[in-house]
């Protein structure tokens, strides 16, 4: 077995048993491939054992892959930081935009999907770790943000997106994960479908899933370390 298999099979029973520990079912938690830096032949070995999620943080891997990956049915989302100017060319590869944290963004991508005449499902991205490095609307403007969002015809909201805090402490961690929870709540009373939550990652699934993740986002767990530092990933320039 090629060890990228064994590692989703690895990660699908650290899921499994994170569901069984609180009460939840496996199947209502979705593994999505981060798959920043990893070339398409890693990929479609991780495609040949069923899944069928990816995720990727920069439009020029977008397209560099798409070719090689496009005969194979497959979801991508799209979960890096996104620059106005890069709308139009991340509209022609993605399913879905992970990373909605700011109106100016929101707006253009409206206009843009009105002009092709398409909608879009969306995430709201939120900063619960109140980290300057990390980005994603203010917590307490998520709300707020989320209900003008919900006012853009094109846009379909579908949940919300975090970065737990980068720490060994799972307790610190966990309440970034609470809080995007609580938002979630805030929003559904208020109308808004925000059934979602895409959090955790390779050190943290666990405690995502305790507090309510339906997204994990998993990468080096799969397919190993990277050689550029996560900061360089998130930023798309």
């Amino acid at each position: 077995m090629h060890p990228i298999i064994e590692n989703i099979n690895l990660i699908k029973q650290r899921i499994a048993n994170a569901c069984a520990g609180c009460g939840r079912r496996a199947e209502d938690v979705k593994l999505l491939l981060a798959t920043k830096t990893v070339n398409a032949e890693k990929i479609r070995i991780a495609f040949s054992a069923g899944e069928t999620l990816m995720g990727e943080n920069k439009v020029q891997e977008l397209k560099e892959k798409y070719e090689d990956l496009k005969s194979i049915p497959h979801q991508t989302h799209f979960i890096g930081h996104l620059q106005t100017n890069k709308i139009k060319e991340v509209l022609k590869y993605v399913n879905c935009i992970q990373s909605v944290d700011r109106i100016e963004l929101a707006r253009k991508l409206n206009d843009r999907l009105a002009f092709e005449q398409r909608t879009m499902e969306i995430f709201i991205q939120v900063n619960t770790s109140y980290e300057d490095s990390k980005f994603g609307i203010a917590p307490e403007q998520a709300v707020d943000f989320a209900q003008e969002v919900s006012r853009l015809e094109r846009l379909q909201i579908k949940g919300l997106m975090t970065i737990g805090l980068f720490s060994a402490e799972q307790e610190k961690v966990r309440k970034c994960f609470e809080l995007l929870k609580t938002l979630q709540h805030e929003m559904l009373d208020k109308g808004i479908e925000a059934h979602e939550l895409s959090m955790g990652m390779s050190h943290d699934l666990e405690t995502a899933i305790e507090e309510g993740a339906t997204i994990v986002r998993v990468g080096t767990a799969i397919f190993g370390e990277r050689i550029y530092p996560d900061s360089y990933y998130w930023n798309e320039k």
